[in-house]
């Protein structure tokens, strides 16, 4: 037992792997033992492991600037280059980027952020943040608030009502669908649950609502078609800002540069990016803006004397030049494109396991997926608890193979998306014997539901 108190992780069961190398699409633990690392780290080792671009990027970097803040107005070139290739890249209006160092701390930023702009326009009392249930934002006091998931509340008695944090359905239609509910009546009465929630709150109190294109700790759900299409037109009708959470999404995940082109998410006011923005070899983050919001902003800190808001690392430069270096390598290597195309594999290979007797749904679109195991297959009915979940996990991990249960007992997948179809297979092999190793389990404890 090492003195590390462990991040998301039951602490009397610590240290349970250790891993101390990588290459490609694989890890290596302790013992010499290889997996196959079907998560992608936590979503986001996009380019793999051992890329000696990016290693040598970050060396020469650090030989030339190993840090510089940004405090003040001081700057480096590295920084203004990421900056510019982002706000070409994205889908936000003549966008303004701010760094930081992680998807959390960069939705505490656009928190900040909505409250200095409103109040900037004369609109202090319109801070309500709408999020949805069994969403993922982070775990900071403020993001977690905004979380959507019980496990990161618990015992935290986070501030949500100080933070004006509101709360929608969660767009599943699988898990949350009334009986006889088509998915174009589901989508319609959780929209019009969210027009409800808006009037009773007041629009004018409302800033904005908060969404991942496609969800990722909560169990990679893909909203049904014509939800945002719907949503968004009821936030244009509030005057309510769209938030694009891409910490899991961006770059090439959904096989489309952003999660929110493969949605249909059209011009977000906010976008959060993180994660694959450097193929997490270094840890960075975006908090991106419309520029309207940010000329707002402008003679407020000018009053002041500071825009008081900045990490000591906001826009390190080796940070900076390794994200620089993986777009880089995204675009000269069609890695969007690659994703795509070996995405759709996957889908279709994942999709066979619907004939297994412990798999109720497969979902997920490009390189990012769940499959979901439940009591009883014909009614949908989940286990109890996230026992099962936990032993398919770990089942994959005897076969070779790293992956997450999320959701309690979906089994999620979001490989590198420098993965090879052998490998795709190599993946679907392993999750087959997982799951027959769980349905075994399953049968001898008696939990499936007749």
């Amino acid at each position: 037992m090492s003195e590390i108190i462990y991040p998301t992780t039951n602490l009397k069961v610590t240290e349970t792997l250790t891993i101390e190398r990588g290459d490609g699409a694989y890890v290596y633990d302790s013992n010499g033992k290889q997996y196959l690392e079907a998560l992608a780290g936590l979503w986001c080792t996009s380019l793999g492991y051992n890329n000696r671009e990016l290693i040598d990027t970050t060396t020469e970097q650090m030989g030339n600037l190993s840090y510089s803040h940004m405090f003040g107005g001081k700057t480096h070139q590295v920084g203004i280059d990421l900056a510019d290739k982002l706000a070409a890249m994205v889908p936000v209006e003549n966008a303004k980027v701010f760094f930081g160092n992680s998807g959390s701390d960069a939705n505490d930023t656009h928190i900040k952020m909505l409250r200095y702009y409103f109040n900037a326009i004369g609109k202090p009392e319109k801070f309500k943040i709408i999020s949805r249930e069994r969403s993922y934002h982070g775990v900071t006091v403020a993001a977690a608030s905004l979380t959507g998931l019980p496990p990161n509340h618990t015992n935290f008695d986070l501030p949500f009502d100080a933070l004006g944090v509101l709360r929608t359905d969660a767009p599943h239609y699988y898990r949350n669908a009334l009986p006889g509910e088509s998915e174009e009546q589901f989508v319609d009465r959780i929209v019009n649950n969210l027009e409800q929630l808006i009037l009773a709150e007041g629009a004018d109190t409302i800033a904005a609502f908060i969404a991942e294109p496609i969800t990722g700790a909560s169990g990679v759900i893909v909203p049904p078609k014509g939800y945002y299409e719907k949503i968004q037109a009821v936030l244009n009708k509030h005057g309510i800002l769209f938030w694009a959470d891409e910490v899991i999404t961006g770059f090439g995940r959904t096989g489309n540069d952003f999660g929110s082109t493969t949605v249909g998410i059209e011009k977000p006011a906010m976008m959060t990016l993180a994660k694959q923005l450097s193929s997490a070899y270094m840890p960075i983050s975006a908090s991106v803006i419309r520029g309207d919001m940010y000329e707002a902003m402008i003679e407020p800190s000018a009053k002041v004397g500071v825009f008081g808001h900045g990490y000591t690392y906001s826009g390190h430069p080796v940070a900076c030049a390794v994200a620089l270096k993986t777009l880089e390598i995204y675009q000269r290597d069609n890695i969007f494109g690659h994703a795509a195309e070996l995405g759709s594999y996957m889908q279709k290979r994942l999709r066979e396991f619907l004939d297994h007797p412990l798999v109720g749904e497969v979902r997920g679109e490009g390189m990012i997926a769940a499959v979901e195991m439940v009591a009883n297959k014909q009614t949908g009915q989940p286990f109890d608890d996230g026992a099962v979940g936990a032993f398919a996990m770990q089942a994959c991990q005897n076969h070779g193979m790293i992956t997450r249960a999320v959701a309690a007992n979906s089994l999620a997948f979001c490989p590198p998306l420098i993965v090879t179809e052998a490998q795709i297979d190599e993946m679907i092999e392993k999750l087959g014997k997982a799951l027959d190793d769980t349905l075994d389990f399953v049968t001898k404890e008696g939990l499936l539901v007749a």
